[in-house]
């Protein structure tokens, strides 16, 4: 199974995701915000990042671009439960990032790891 960090500034969703990764036997770190999660990911090495899209201090889109500056094959899922704010999509913005796969939220279990196996998958063809 793959060692995946995820972050997510709402504590209860943070720790709801890191629970359905875990019983699905993935080895799980979390973070709040972005750079949190730079912080773990120099230090890691995971092999997918579960982020949020809207969070405090640096946020999803920065981090994804940070991520591909750095790592530009490894596979990221990118969420979001506005998704809109005026006429920015970010779901939309985050998927012109290759290898990005998005989930809207609220999602199910099932879809939270299908997101996560196909972005895998992605990252194995490239």
């Amino acid at each position: 199974m793959a060692k995946i960090l995820v972050v997510e500034d709402e504590e209860h969703v943070r720790d709801v995701v890191r629970q359905m990764l875990e019983q699905a036997g993935h080895e799980v770190e979390v973070a709040a915000d972005g750079d949190q999660a730079m912080g773990v990911w120099e230090r890691w090495k995971p092999d997918l990042v579960f982020t949020d899209i809207l969070m405090p201090n640096k946020g999803g889109l920065v981090l994804i671009k940070d991520l591909r500056e750095r790592a530009p094959r490894l596979p990221i899922v990118a969420t979001s439960g506005g998704g809109r704010t005026g006429k920015l999509n970010f779901l939309s913005t985050a998927r012109t990032f290759r290898g990005v796969v998005t989930l809207k939220k609220p999602f199910s279990r099932r879809e939270l790891l299908d997101a996560v196996h196909q972005a895998l998958a992605t990252a194995a063809r490239a």
